[in-house]
């Protein structure tokens, strides 16, 4: 059925821009994926999904302890419609799902068992990358239940990059590594047909409408 849906929805959009849907979907990856911790600075925030974006990656997990998120348009310039956004009321939830699908808890933080950027492994398994905010970093409670530590180098008197700065150093580093590496890291095949679905009802006007109109005539 969802073959069905994604022909038809095929028919309401350019031929140019399914091409462009497929290379896109070819450089998407969920192996590795982005956790942000109660940022309170939205444009930050959105300045990261507009880098996952560019990147390739496809989720990103945003934790709401304390502060909601709010896009800001203006910055992520429409990328967070092509990104599967999920949202956690607490860091404890988010590790404890993350950990459920395999993933390794990365955090970026300068710690005393940190690892160099240029040293991680990527072979070892699937990666969430955990940021927290400028003034006070990730959470104890993150810390607590992190893997492994990665560090970007610095040789400045500041002691932090700007979180924007930070995730897009290291998602350049990690997603050049992966593409050159023999790692699986391409979606799998439902997960093409799922996000190919939801990019085409995004690149038309009501395209949840369009889709509803499938189904009733298929029943019909």
């Amino acid at each position: 059925m969802k073959k069905k849906l994604l022909a038809y929805l095929q028919t309401f959009i350019t031929d140019h821009r399914t091409e462009i849907i497929d290379k896109v979907l070819k450089n998407r990856t969920r192996y590795i994926t982005v956790v942000l911790e109660d940022i309170y600075q939205t444009h930050n925030a959105s300045a990261v999904l507009r880098s996952c974006d560019c990147f390739g990656i496809q989720d990103v997990h945003i934790i709401e302890n304390r502060n909601k998120y709010r896009i800001n348009p203006q910055v992520t310039l429409g990328s967070d419609k092509w990104l599967s956004i999920i949202k956690y009321n607490n860091s404890l939830e988010a590790i404890k799902e993350l950990k459920k699908k395999e993933y390794r808890i990365v955090a970026t933080t300068p710690h005393s068992n940190d690892i160099l950027l240029e040293q991680f492994n990527l072979t070892k398994g699937k990666i969430a990358l955990f940021f927290g905010t400028e003034l006070n970093g990730l959470t104890q409670t993150v810390l607590s239940h992190t893997d492994e530590f990665i560090r970007i180098p610095m040789f400045g008197f500041t002691e932090s990059y700007n979180i924007s700065v930070s995730a897009g150093i290291i998602l350049y580093h990690l997603t050049r590594k992966l593409r050159n590496s023999q790692i699986d890291w391409k979606l799998m095949e439902n997960d093409i047909i799922n996000l190919k679905i939801q990019w085409m009802k995004n690149s038309v006007k009501k395209g949840e409408l369009i889709e509803k109109l499938f189904y009733k005539n298929e029943e019909d």
